[in-house]
């Protein structure tokens, strides 16, 4: 169990990783590439593949202190 809770949280932290670096890299060529709704959208995914992280975390923990 706790190596598919940690693969769950690698797999979710390359998420927010990526959806980080590609919002990074939009703003870096301008606000021309990328729109505010494409903005947006970009900060609510990676919102929400931090909390997903931030879940597997705790249940990662938590399973390791039952163990």
């Amino acid at each position: 169990m706790q190596i598919l809770l940690f693969i769950l949280l690698a797999a979710a932290a390359a998420a927010t990783l990526f959806v980080l670096v590609k919002g990074v890299i939009g703003m870096a060529n301008g606000a021309t590439n990328l729109n505010v709704e494409r903005s947006q959208a970009l900060m609510q995914k990676r919102v929400t593949y931090q909390a997903v992280a931030i879940v597997f975390a705790i249940l990662f923990i938590l399973v390791g202190r039952a163990a």
